[in-house]
């Protein structure tokens, strides 16, 4: 693990998968609540094939600094995500934008801004909508401008990540894992949500977007939104982390090799 200085000051964990002579290199953006730990497997499946993996945990999640699950607005997750994509050229291949779940919305959200692109931009289970408990909707609302500092319960079942009990077993056994959100973090969700959705046909890089049929915490008229802007791949079957379900292979192999065909054109 290393460690880089937002623009802020806040500390930022940084994790690297490298490869020798890599053929593209991809920067991963994890999920509300997790950190970049658990994408060690999805990177080194990567590494497999030649891609140089960077993650990093979001301000307030994981081994960054910062008030846990919390962002005092949502341009710092965009300026943390320039700052590690212009780290991440240096490797000097192409680049891959990856985001799953709140990640898939920074993600999205990024590549809609004005900001410099990466060369493509792959979106697991986007967050452009959520199924997360009512309360998480209303009360930011309501008490975000009194209370953005408090901390609800996000409601995530382990059954909700993967068909795999194990998986579920790991996330709650994972000190590192929050199951709570501040209001604050909230309210700038609900708002980037409205705005990337508003923004979508800016999108100009390669897009794709891959889903579970059941997945229960974002539902899947969210990717459905980036269909006219992406290749779309619904897996039957499979819920929230499909990069964590008995099947992962089979859909790491497909991201894996939809990069690989981007490569030869």
């Amino acid at each position: 693990m290393e460690e880089r200085t937002a623009r802020d000051g806040t500390m930022i964990a940084v994790r690297r998968w490298p490869v020798q002579d890599p053929k593209a290199a991809m920067l991963i953006v994890h999920g509300l609540g997790e950190h970049s730990g658990r994408y060690d497997h999805v990177a080194r499946f990567f590494n497999g094939r030649g891609i140089d993996v960077t993650a990093f945990d979001l301000r307030g999640h994981g081994l960054s600094g910062g008030r846990r699950a919390y962002v005092g607005r949502w341009s710092d997750y965009l300026d943390d995500v320039e700052d590690r994509l212009a780290e991440t050229r240096s490797i000097g291949t192409p680049l891959v934008l990856y985001g799953h779940s709140l990640g898939g919305l920074i993600a999205t959200s990024y590549v809609t801004s004005d900001r410099p692109l990466p060369d493509a931009l792959i979106a697991s289970a986007p967050g452009l909508e959520d199924n997360l408990k009512p309360i998480l909707h209303v009360l930011p609302k309501l008490l975000g401008p009194l209370l953005p500092t408090l901390a609800v319960a996000t409601g995530i079942t382990g059954d909700q990540l993967s068909r795999d009990p194990a998986v579920g077993e790991a996330y709650f056994a994972d000190p590192l894992v929050l199951t709570k959100a501040t209001l604050r973090l909230a309210v700038e969700a609900l708002q980037a949500q409205v705005t990337t959705i508003r923004r979508l046909a800016k999108i100009s890089v390669p897009t794709l977007t891959i889903q579970g049929s059941e997945d229960s915490l974002v539902p899947p008229s969210a990717s459905a939104l980036l269909e006219p802007y992406a290749k779309r791949i619904m897996y039957e079957g499979l819920r929230h982390e499909c990069h964590n379900e008995p099947e992962q292979a089979r859909v790491l192999d497909d991201v894996a090799s939809w990069v690989e065909a981007l490569l030869q054109t």
